[in-house]
């Protein structure tokens, strides 16, 4: 897209209240948002080896901090980064809606989030060989509101980030009664399917819009398919509008990335 073309489309959406804004790496455009809601406390669900923690940090993001990763040695990583940052505590649960243990299909590299539901053969693996399961590990499973006078103090506003590959609607409703007090949430929204069952991106966004009250802040490329350029999978960012924001008498325009 060409840049005066670019410039006119700009000019429209943002009559429409929308802001479309160049994708790059780093999460200042997420804290500046977080910053804006006030949210305190990020919930960094299948949090690896902190890499999502550790980019709030550097983009500025000061509260709290609480991670659950379930494997040992990401865990292990994940708890050497957190040990210098009082703010950050590290949990070593997957969460779902129930409580009991499970065997999530484990990869062996940095990127979207082990499974823990079958991945069949197909647009994830062929995209993403590096993704290919090595092996298997029980992990124990927890409901996020077993688990929320432990992790939340009153008052606090919370933000759910999933990094959980088709967990997604297992993880919120495992929130229960508290699932009104999540003032936003990150999620990863398939487009093609990438574990067996696991939902996609219509059913994903009825879920957060729909049925918990968030609004759509902010929606950014995934990952995609090298072979063909397809995108398999993108970035939603949703928030409770009810929530104070820091000026209220500004509306923040949702904000759609591209890349160059």
């Amino acid at each position: 897209m060409t840049a005066p073309l670019l410039r006119l489309l700009h000019r429209a959406v943002r009559r429409l209240g929308i802001d479309v804004v160049r994708h790059r790496p780093g999460g200042h455009e997420l804290v500046r948002l977080l910053t804006r809601y006030e949210i305190d406390l990020v919930l960094d669900v299948g949090a690896r080896r902190g890499e999502f923690g550790a980019m709030l940090r550097a983009a500025g993001y000061r509260g709290r901090i609480v991670s659950f990763e379930p494997l040992p040695k990401l865990r292990a990583e994940l708890s050497r980064r957190a040990a210098s940052d009082g703010s950050w505590s590290v949990l070593p649960y997957a969460l779902g809606d129930r409580a009991g243990e499970a065997a999530p299909d484990v990869s062996g590299r940095p990127g979207p989030a082990d499974a823990l539901l079958p991945m069949p053969p197909g647009s994830h693996r062929a995209a993403a060989p590096r993704t290919a399961c090595t092996g298997d590990a029980i992990v124990e499973t927890r409901r996020l509101d077993e688990l929320w006078e432990q992790v939340t103090a009153p008052g606090e506003r919370v933000f759910l980030k999933l990094d959980v590959l088709g967990y997604e609607a297992q993880v919120l409703g495992g929130a229960g009664e508290f699932a009104d007090q999540i003032r936003g949430v990150r999620i990863g929204a398939p487009l093609v399917p990438l574990v067996e069952g696991g939902k996609l991106f219509d059913d994903l966004l009825a879920l957060t819009r729909d049925e918990l009250g968030l609004t759509l802040m902010s929606l950014a490329p995934g990952f995609t398919d090298p072979h063909d350029g397809r995108m398999l999978a993108c970035e939603l960012v949703l928030l409770r509008e009810d929530a104070s924001a820091s000026d209220p008498s500004e509306a923040v325009p949702a904000q759609v990335a591209y890349t160059a």
